[in-house]
């Protein structure tokens, strides 16, 4: 085989390793949506459709589902809520829609050193539950509702 034929090989190869996580997340509809970062914010939708508050509120106040009260506080005031991190209370009027969507979906982008886990992740990532294998959690539907309860905390 000849040099050119060996490179092509590996890049056939590489080409394939690479697609075929991509396509079995596109078949199993647990693919992560692409999205672009601008600045500090991711400004467009995870979905294009427009999160449910109300589901959203139900996400962050379930401490087996949103997890975001582990380390949060927020209005939940029959919930245990962890003191680690910024208090939800008026994250909607600190932070944009992007804003907020980007500290969901990627944390560290903001601050390498936060505790905050990035959601909305599947590379990369070590100790994945079994449940979880390549399947971002939460997914992009429960991302939008996340958001659009924060944008509800004005005070």
């Amino acid at each position: 085989m000849s040099r050119r034929g060996f490179r092509c090989g590996l890049a056939g190869l590489a080409a394939a390793i690479v697609a075929a996580p991509l396509q079995a997340q596109a078949q199993s509809g647990n693919a992560v949506r692409p999205y672009a970062v601008v600045g500090d914010a991711i400004p467009q939708s995870l979905t294009g459709v427009p999160g449910d508050a109300e589901r959203g509120r139900a996400i962050v106040g379930n401490r087996q589902v949103g997890l975001c009260l582990l380390c949060h506080r927020g209005p939940f005031p029959d919930e245990r809520q962890g003191t680690l991190a910024p208090d939800l209370a008026g994250a909607g009027a600190r932070w944009s829609e992007g804003q907020l969507r980007l500290r969901l979906v990627d944390a560290r982008r903001l601050n390498p050193a936060t505790i905050m886990p990035s959601y909305y992740r599947i590379d990369g990532l070590r100790r994945v539950g079994a449940a979880w294998p390549r399947k971002p959690v939460p997914e992009a539907q429960q991302e939008e509702a996340v958001v659009a309860f924060l944008r509800t905390l004005r005070d």
